[in-house]
């Protein structure tokens, strides 16, 4: 969420971000001016409740000196219009509270704006690649690798026909081996970033209420790709909603920065903008489980946090032996509460392309102020908005698919990574039951 007290001072910085993030020239100049609209209309009303309340006082002072003089016709004259006044200043609170409300909503709508250094694109075709990191894996001649949900069916542990009937399409059944390598998957993340990496596990709640998701900015955007949980809740789409939201509505003290967290969750998204996309498999699912990292800085640590964060998410890649690239998404790809985001993107065999596995923002001050999350600044002893960041580290269900199609074998067996093997009771290889 912007300031608009910034908006005001940096109009045209504002409408730059917004073309930059692709937004239409006419929209942009018709934003601005509805926001500055709106502001105008905020301050007229707080400037009548001021005068009103000044009158008000000073009218009290000439009561009192009325009553002093044994002037009583006059104190009640006066009596009567401090009446008139205050009747007049509450329907003016009403009205600013509305105003106010008004302007927050169109705040509400502004996408956080992109750094310098992001690249300037439309969509994912004109995202940048960062690095590339490990070679494809080499099969044997003449063996055409599968991909994940027909190695999955053929071992007789995926089953999206009886989720199907229970749930619908966009969910799955693992059994077995594949139910312990989805676990162990997810075990062996969070060891790494909480044994090594500095991150405090956390099991958050699944469940959480509007503010919360307005925090985030899932809400009012992203409405659609929600599931509400009856009038009080949503599923949480990402453990990035509670785990950001543990510092909302708090000031705290510099020396605790960086606050790093991470969690395994399931998440819950209702993919309305999908619709034709990945129909078969586990790529976009309703329900998945994913390991989530957020950190919560001071503004000049951010940006450190942001290539740290990245690092973090490589590393389980690296340990698994995967081949990924990272890119740096353009200004139409980047999501709505980013300054500047990382992708990491794995290499499928099956589909002989490069898949989405984990992504890392960096959020500034967008969020924080969304939620009221500040800290004490130990040098200008002033409060100011913390920056928040938030990164897959990774999503555990693509990377159950990554393994699936990279170490499969040409009798259809699936070969256990060396790193998973301590979570899967030794096992070396995953075979038809």
């Amino acid at each position: 969420m912007h300031d608009i007290r910034w908006i005001r001072d940096n109009a045209e910085a504002l409408k730059t971000g917004l073309l930059r993030r692709g937004w239409d020239g006419l929209k942009v100049e018709e934003t601005v001016a509805e926001l500055f609209r709106l502001d105008d209309a905020r301050r007229d009303i707080i400037a009548v409740t001021q005068r009103g309340q000044e009158e008000r006082n000073r009218l009290s002072k000439e009561i009192g000196q009325a009553m002093g003089k044994k002037d009583f016709a006059r104190a009640e004259e006066l009596k009567a219009r401090v009446a008139e006044i205050k009747s007049e200043t509450e329907g003016a609170a009403a009205a600013e509270t509305a105003a106010v409300r008004a302007l927050d909503a169109a705040l509400l709508e502004l996408p956080n704006l992109p750094l310098e250094d992001v690249p300037q694109g439309a969509d994912e075709h004109d995202n940048v690649e960062a690095r590339t990191v490990g070679t494809r894996p080499v099969f044997g001649d003449g063996f055409k690798p599968k991909e994940h949900f027909e190695i999955g069916e053929a071992l007789g542990l995926m089953d999206f026909e009886r989720a199907a009937k229970m749930s619908g399409a966009r969910f799955v059944i693992l059994r077995g081996a594949l139910a312990r390598l989805e676990r162990a998957l997810g075990q062996f993340m969070l060891d790494l970033h909480a044994g090594e990496h500095g991150y405090e596990e956390v099991n958050p709640p699944v469940l959480v209420r509007d503010d919360a998701m307005y925090g985030t900015a899932q809400l009012p955007k992203f409405r659609d790709d929600q599931f509400r949980a009856g009038e009080d809740f949503w599923l949480i789409p990402t453990a990035e909603v509670p785990l950001t939201n543990m510092v909302r509505e708090e000031i705290l003290d510099e020396k605790a920065l960086p606050i790093r967290v991470t969690a395994l969750t399931h998440c819950f998204r209702a993919e309305a903008g999908a619709a034709g996309r990945d129909t078969r498999g586990m790529i976009r699912q309703h329900q998945f489980a994913k390991v989530e990292m957020v950190s919560i800085t001071t503004p000049e640590q951010s940006l450190a946090e942001h290539e740290r964060m990245t690092a973090c998410a490589e590393e389980v890649l690296k340990r698994l032996g995967l081949h990924y690239r990272v890119m740096t998404l353009c200004t139409g790809d980047m999501g709505f509460a980013s300054r500047k985001t990382y992708d990491i993107e794995v290499w499928l065999p099956g589909q002989d392309r490069f898949r989405e596995i984990s992504s890392c923002s960096v959020c500034g001050d967008f969020q924080a102020r969304r939620m009221n999350a500040r800290y004490r600044d130990l040098e200008s002893k002033t409060n100011r908005f913390v920056h928040t960041l938030n990164g897959s580290g990774v999503a555990v269900g693509r990377a159950l698919i990554a393994v699936l199609e990279n170490y499969q074998n040409a009798d259809g067996s699936v070969t256990v990574p060396d790193a998973l093997r301590p979570y899967m009771g030794g096992l070396e290889k995953i075979v038809a039951g």
